[in-house]
């Protein structure tokens, strides 16, 4: 990844995780091994970005649904 400081290091390897089940699901995980992420076609990374940000909203919703609609906002 860049050279920016992580607000959260731990997420890094989940959201590795993520990204590779999304590969997976859309079937992309085999060219992603053969060729790896950087030979990998803007459209192929944007599907699996897409598909990763659309899980993430969905686990959000999900979890504010859980508290009334409202957001902890502690760190930790």
């Amino acid at each position: 990844m860049g050279k920016r400081k992580k607000l959260y290091p731990k997420a890094e390897d989940e959201l590795d995780s993520l990204k590779q089940e999304v590969a997976e699901e859309l079937h992309l995980d085999d060219d992603v091994e053969k060729r790896g992420w950087e030979n990998m076609t803007t459209r192929e990374v944007g599907k699996i970005g897409g598909n990763m940000v659309k899980k993430m909203i969905k686990f959000a919703e999900k979890e504010m649904d859980k508290k009334d609609g409202k957001i902890d906002d502690k760190e930790g």
